[in-house]
């Protein structure tokens, strides 16, 4: 959720009885203090923040965090034994995402509270494995005896539902909340989001960090460089620096990393949070009272 959910998404969703997070993977130290402090302004409520643990200010973020008495923390994009003691050292409650088995068991033997696994269908930064999520839940729910939360392609109650069948305790919701009022993302970007249909994403930039991007031309560049055998270095020179925050937050769509889930052609709207995950939750009970009554 880098450049797409700040203070203003995060404590919205905390307000309508979610947790809110705050994508830090995009925000300075001195930024994420600000939306640290803007959201807890603005609700009551629990919220918490997502730190990728491959960006530079991984460190600095952890610190800041303590500080700020921040008291849920979700990880990804790295190793659980780095942080996972330290958050608990501080009684912080700790997430992990994984996209694997294997990384659910280091997972729950670093000391993680819970675990987030999202599968292939999920936008920006994804696993190797290619797992989907109606795979990998069941597969991480035998696998760990801590709470599961299921993510990817998730954008409505149907599918949440889908998730605690397959034995997930929770749902974590990105690409949906992209597309929010309050999401921080640029105005043009949500409406590509909305535009999408099936098959305008794909995962790219395996020989770096796998990412699912809305195909664009910078799309269309980064796969003619894979095509042609292109190095991690030149792969590196073609992204360049900004491309996420060009093309999510200031809205140059044929130029910026346009990150997104396959859900993103099930979209058809720009709504306020609070309207998105009540939506969500009355699909959720509707739903689940019909299949109760089948026989």
């Amino acid at each position: 959720m880098v450049w797409t959910s700040g203070w203003r998404l995060a404590s919205a969703v905390s307000n309508a009885g979610g947790l809110g997070l705050i994508g830090s993977g995009s925000m300075y130290p001195e930024i994420l203090k600000m939306h640290i402090q803007k959201c807890r302004e603005a609700t009551d409520k629990p919220f918490g923040v997502n730190i990728p643990l491959i960006y530079p200010y991984a460190e600095k973020h952890m610190e800041l965090i303590v500080k700020e008495g921040v008291s849920i923390v979700f990880t990804s994009a790295g190793n659980p034994d780095s942080w996972t003691p330290y958050l608990k050292s501080h009684q912080i409650t700790v997430v992990h995402v994984v996209s694997g088995s294997r990384q659910a068991v280091k997972s729950e033997n670093a000391g993680v509270d819970a675990i987030v696994a999202e599968g292939f269908e999920a936008g920006g930064h994804n696993g190797r494995e290619e797992t989907t999520t109606m795979v990998l839940i069941p597969a991480v729910c035998h696998a760990v005896s801590k709470p599961v939360i299921a993510a990817g392609g998730i954008g409505s109650g149907r599918a949440m539902l889908a998730a605690f069948a397959l034995g997930a305790e929770g749902v974590q919701i990105g690409s949906r909340f992209a597309a929010s009022i309050e999401g921080s993302a640029h105005p043009l970007f949500k409406q590509a989001i909305v535009d999408a249909g099936e098959g305008d994403t794909l995962l790219t930039l395996k020989k770096l960090l796998p990412v699912r991007m809305l195909k664009n031309a910078f799309f269309k560049l980064v796969q003619q460089g894979e095509n042609q055998g292109a190095s991690e270095t030149e792969l590196l020179e073609l992204l360049g620096k900004a491309r996420a925050k060009k093309g999510m937050f200031d809205g140059q769509l044929d130029e910026g990393e346009l990150e997104i889930g396959q859900v993103s052609a099930l979209i058809r709207d720009i709504l306020p949070a609070s309207d998105i995950l009540r939506n969500i939750w009355e699909e959720f009970c509707t739903v689940k009272k019909q299949l109760s009554l089948l026989k």
